[in-house]
Parts: C-alpha cells; structure tokens; sequence
C-alpha cells in the first residue's frame, strides 16, 4: 500500500517512543504552559553577546518567553539583569530595545531605579509614610547572570545550577574561537515567524534537511560530518569543510581571514538546549536564539560576529561572507522559517500528527542524534512523553 487511510494516517509509528514527536508539542496550550514554568524559567538561556553593551551604562532589553527583561552594564563594568518592571505598580520600566542610561525612571509614576537595580527616587514620598514605604525596599528582581566566552546568560531560577555545570563542555568546540580575540557583533536580525519555538530549533539541530537549501547541495559534503552529543540536551558538529568554489562566481575563503583556532573554510556548529546554536563558517560566526510568544509565534534573533579590530577590508569581507548564507537577503535563512512556518500549519490545523527523527548513521552525516538527545532533555524538565505529551512520565 503506497498511500493510508485515516486510521493509518493517525497511528503511531512502532519504533521507538524516542523517535517520535507528537505534533501536539507544537501547538497545545497546556503545553507551552509547563514549558514556560520548567524550561524557560529554569534553564540557563543565551541572551545576547557582550560586545553588544561595550561601555558603562549601555543596555539593552529582551524577553525570555514573555517575561521582560533588561541587561545592563553598570559603573563597575559588570553586566547585571532585572526583570524588566516597576517595583510600584508592575508597568514596564524600559521601553527601548537598547541604549545608554545611568538610570531607569517608570513612565507612569516615575520611579526610578540605578544600574544595581536599586530604587533611588520614589516621588512624593510622603505620602507612604503612614505604611512604610521606603526605596531600600523596592529595588527590582535581579536575574542570576553569567558571562561565558563572550556570550550572556541568564537564569531566572535564583537556585539553578552554576552555569558551567548547565553547559557541561557543550561550548568547548569554540574556546579558540570565541575566546582567542575579543569579537563584536555586526549584525543583528530580529524576526518574528508563525512557527513553535522548537521548530525553529530544529532547523539547527536537523542535519538532514540542508538538502533543502540549493547553496548547501553545492557547496557541503554532509558524509564529513562528525556529531557530539553533551548531557543536558546539547550538541555539537564539526569535521566538515565547505567547497565554497563549487558556488558559481565564488571564491574559496582565505586562511588569512580564518578565526583563531579554525580554518577559513571548516564548520563548527553548537547547538545550546533550549534556546541557542552558535555557527561558525571559518570567518565567521552566526549566534541564533529563540523566544516563545505563544505556542504558534516565535521570535528569531540572529547576531553576525568578527573580530574586533578588523580593517576596513577585513570587516567587509567578514559582511560578505556572512551575507552569502545568512542574513534577510542570504541564501540559507529565509528557507529555514519558511520551513519551520509550513510545518506549523500541518500541526497547529491537526492535518499532521507526528514527526519522525529516526535517522541512525552513527552520529556522523545526517544523523538524528542531536534531535533525538534534544528532546530526552524536553522531555525529562517537562515531564512529558514526547510521543504523547498529554501523558505524565514522570514527577518533576
């Protein structure tokens, strides 16, 4: 039989419950809910580059699955995060994306916090005498906040883990990289897409589908692809170099331009549960990261760094090379909301029930692995079968 009824249609593949993804992962309420409480506000997750707040005073804001956020280097040079809220009557503090401030003042009644996060004006104070309301006891919610290789993460669970210990050497691929040279980040993209958070997620993770993106088939030997699975839920990739040549008009990248460590035309790839991927293509460095709105929306924030100190030719060299793949105008991005958007369709309308991620190649190639390790790591914070997620496997 070629094609399937409706009860074939729905049934559940028998292998393994591991290799099977319940489309109602991407689309049910109840869902999303218990990965807000167990994932987003326990997990250490990736909100930005430091080269994005260089001097004293700069900030910039975010939202970690709806919760407001604002990061912000102080007079001591140390990055610090709040959540992103008067203390007085919970309206949001900051309303600009980034900037530089010695202060933060709430547009409603005009409190006013430092970059410690403490309270230092409340106007009108005498009118709280008779209850007792004084600045000391109304700074904002300061958020754990660690800085690793130049990226910044923060941890909304004052009782998690150390951040190290949350990595587990996921990022040990990219210590000479990240960390050889001090990089800047030159580009930043944000984009919202009609998708589940995770489904963009996969467009990382899945090392099977870049035989969607035309430039890849010409330009990437897969076969070379050696993959590293890290406890916790993270993966890495390397062992592959791009035939850059192949492309037409193309040139291959010169060593010369190479981050430290790499060569101009190797890939390492580190994919961070629940939220990260930081890609490098030799010169180059691509940081992904991903915040729910909602179940079916998503907010996609993409960074392109170099090196810091480049010349002229070197940055726009860096701009091209970074363009060529990346970026609203590359050759591999768009596709890859494009994917995750028409997915969603199937799952959110019910016209789609599951998805396999069976492939088995010995964690090389195109190998599932990384998905597969991914979702164990969902499923053991969540408490949810990933096969059947209205299923309780476990107590959290």
């Amino acid at each position: 039989m070629t094609s399937r009824n409706e009860s074939a249609w729905r049934q559940q593949p028998s292998f393994p419950e591991t290799y099977v993804v319940s489309g109602l992962v991407y689309h049910d309420d109840n869902v999303f809910a218990l990965e807000r409480e167990t994932i987003f506000n326990k997990a250490w997750i990736l909100a930005c580059h430091e080269s994005e707040l260089p001097e004293k005073f700069d900030f910039r804001t975010l939202e970690i699955a709806d919760t407001p956020l604002i990061v912000v280097r102080g007079a001591d040079a140390s990055l610090r995060a709040f959540i992103n809220v008067c203390s007085h009557r919970g309206a949001r503090l900051v309303n600009e994306r980034s900037g530089n401030a010695k202060a933060f003042a709430c547009f409603y009644h005009r409190w006013t916090y430092d970059t410690k996060g403490s309270c230092i004006n409340i106007p009108r104070p005498e009118g709280y005498q008779a209850c007792g309301v004084h600045t000391g006891d109304y700074g904002l919610r300061e958020v754990r906040t660690e800085v690793k290789l130049g990226l910044v993460f923060l941890n909304l669970d004052d009782n998690a883990f150390p951040l190290d210990d949350f990595l587990g050497g996921a990022l040990d691929p990219l210590k000479e990289i990240l960390g050889g040279v001090p990089l800047e980040v030159f580009h930043y993209q944000r984009s919202e897409i009609d998708a589940n958070w995770k489904a963009w997620m996969e467009t990382n993770l899945d090392t099977y589908h870049t035989g969607m993106h035309y430039l890849l088939r010409k330009t990437q030997v897969d076969k070379q692809r050696r993959i590293r699975i890290v406890a916790g839920g993270h993966g890495n990739t390397g062992g592959m170099k791009s035939a850059y040549t192949n492309y037409a008009d193309w040139k291959n990248r010169e060593d010369s331009m190479a981050l430290p460590g790499a060569d101009a035309r190797e890939m390492r790839n580190v994919h961070l549960f629940p939220n990260a991927s930081v890609i490098t293509r030799g010169t180059v460095v691509r940081i992904d990261t991903v915040s729910p709105i909602g179940p079916h929306r998503t907010v996609v924030e993409c960074r392109g760094l170099g090196i810091k100190g480049d010349t002229e030719d070197e940055r726009r060299q860096r701009v091209e090379h970074h363009n060529q793949y990346w970026g609203p105008l590359g050759r591999n991005l768009p596709e890859d909301g494009l994917a995750a958007e028409l997915c969603a369709r199937s799952y959110r309308s019910g016209s789609a029930h599951y998805q396999v991620i069976a492939r088995d190649e010995g964690l090389t190639g195109q190998d599932d692995g990384m998905l597969r390790a991914y979702y164990a790591q969902w499923s053991k914070m969540t408490g949810l079968s990933l096969s059947d997620p209205r299923a309780v496997t476990r107590e959290r």
